[in-house]
Formats: structure tokens, C-alpha cells, sequence
């Protein structure tokens, strides 16, 4: 049982992005471990630049927000905006960069659960993290054992879509690898333990809250990237949101890498190896 109580919603009027406007597959492999590819659809107005920003800043951020019902004149940690209900808190610790900020190196501690809304705290996260990777093309983060290398790793690619010589918004890729490599008998007992908390039924309840949660970058991060370098308090009040109207369903934005990264961690001798989350983005 989690033991840690969520925050009340935010609600900020915003359209959140359906399961659909991804494309998504868990591989599970013969010793318990498997594979997470998700591949989101354009993010519209944000750049590279302001992702890397975020992942750089967010633990830290404090904002203060305008217009959201019970929640007004408020000011809370920048983590609550990044999905409206699904997310309570998120916690630096161990070396860091400048400001405070990210780094590889540094460990993470998030609380969250996925799709708290319909299943309250069956799917919980409490956990600190270790980041393996943190820069302007991506973020790494996971677990690492002395005698198993590697348990867990999330990986996110990120860059800029150009057209007509103007960033029109970013490819949003993520990848994640849950259990060690190898088949013997420790190693899929591992596995197996591991897996009861973050099973395959715990990645498909993920799959709409990263959904949502990577979509709604759209509705808030230009307004709070403006004010970097400005007080340390950010502001956040409704009419900021730049996705004013509903625009036409979107789906995966790159469908030939999604097939490509299923078919190459159903053949991965190691996926760990093949997700080389600490090596550049492949974008």
C-alpha cells in the first residue's frame, strides 16, 4: 500500500490527448523481462529546448496558480501541473548541477499513481530513481544492482520538428526496460518479483497517463519557459494555455521507428544493451 496521499485534481480546461494519439506495445520476454515502446504524437508549440528546461527544473518549480478551481491563488510544486491528477511529488537528491538542477548522477524520488482517477492507489509509484542520462536530446532514469547490472530503465528521446525552417513542435519517443538480462534461475526469480509491482497491467494503465501527461507539455510549458530566468515564483493561470480550440485527432508521429524499436527488442540479445539509455538520442 502507498504511503503517501495525493493532492485534489487540478482542473485547468485543457484537452488531454487520448491513448490513441500514441502508438504502443509491451514485448514480453521468456525471463520475466519486458518492454515498453511508446511513441507519442507531435508535441505542437514546444520546442527541444523547452523540454530539456524542464527535465533540467522541474523537481525545483514552484508555481503559483490563477483560475483553477480550489487551487486559487495557490502556489504548488510544478510537478502538479505536468498531469492533472495522477502526480503528487518529485524530489532531487545526491550530486547535482548547477542551480540545483538535473544531472546524471543525481537520483530522482517520485510519488505518483497511474490513473488515480479510476484506480486510486492499485498502481502506485514511491521510488527514487538514479539518473542515467539528462540532456538537450533526452532523459534517462532507473535502477541499477552491483550483481545484476541494469533492473529498470526508462528512456525518453525528444527533438525538434522543422518545417519551412521553423520548429513547429518536438518528437516525443519513450522506451522503458523492466528486469535483468539473462535466463538463469536468480535472474527470472528476479524478474518475477519485480514485475509484480511494475507488471505489463501496470504499463497499460501507464500508457494514458503518459499520454496525458506528455501531451499536456502543449498547454503549459511555453508559458512557464518564458518566465526562466525571471522570479522564482512562476505564474500559471488558465488563459495561458496556447491550445485554445480542439484540433483534429492526432496519432503516432514517427510509426516506421515505433515498428522499428518493437521489432529490434524482440530480437535483443540484451535489451538494456540495445535501449543504450545513456548513450545520445538515435532521433
Amino acid at each position: 500500500m502507498a504511503s503517501f496521499s495525493m493532492p485534489a485534481e487540478r482542473d485547468f480546461g485543457w484537452s488531454l490527448k487520448p491513448t490513441d494519439s500514441t502508438a504502443f506495445e509491451i514485448i514480453e520476454r521468456p525471463n520475466g523481462q519486458f518492454c515498453v515502446v511508446l511513441n507519442h504524437s507531435l508535441l505542437r508549440g514546444v520546442s527541444s529546448e523547452m523540454i530539456y528546461w524542464w527535465f533540467l527544473n522541474f523537481p525545483n518549480l514552484r508555481v503559483s496558480l490563477d483560475g483553477v478551481p480550489g487551487y486559487e491563488s495557490q502556489t504548488v510544486p510544478g510537478y502538479l501541473l505536468w498531469h492533472p491528477s495522477d502526480h503528487c511529488s518529485a524530489d532531487l537528491s545526491g550530486p547535482l548541477g548547477a542551480g540545483s538542477t538535473s544531472r546524471a548522477g543525481a537520483k530522482i524520488h517520485i510519488r505518483e499513481a497511474m490513473q488515480y482517477n479510476k484506480y486510486a492507489l492499485k498502481y502506485p509509484v514511491d521510488t527514487a530513481l538514479s539518473i542515467f542520462y539528462c540532456a538537450p536530446d533526452g532523459w534517462a532514469m532507473g535502477k541499477r544492482l552491483p550483481s545484476l547490472g541494469k533492473v529498470m530503465c526508462l528512456r525518453i528521446h525528444f527533438k525538434d520538428v522543422v518545417s519551412a525552417g521553423q520548429v513547429i513542435g518536438v518528437n516525443y519517443h519513450y522506451e522503458v526496460v523492466i528486469g535483468a538480462t539473462g535466463n538463469n534461475p536468480f535472474v527470472r526469480a528476479f524478474n518475477r518479483r519485480l514485475t509484480k509491482e511494475y507488471s505489463p497491467e501496470f504499463f497499460a494503465a501507464w500508457h494514458l497517463h503518459n499520454a496525458i501527461e506528455v501531451g499536456t507539455f502543449e498547454n503549459f510549458l511555453p508559458a512557464l519557459f518564458e518566465q526562466s530566468g525571471g522570479d522564482a515564483v512562476f505564474r500559471y493561470a488558465v488563459e495561458m494555455n496556447p491550445m485554445k480550440t480542439e484540433i483534429d485527432p492526432q496519432s503516432a508521429h514517427s510509426p516506421d521507428l515505433f515498428l522499428s524499436r518493437v521489432e529490434g527488442y524482440k530480437s535483443a540479445k540484451d535489451p538494456h544493451a540495445y535501449q543504450a539509455s545513456e548513450s545520445k538520442s538515435f532521433l
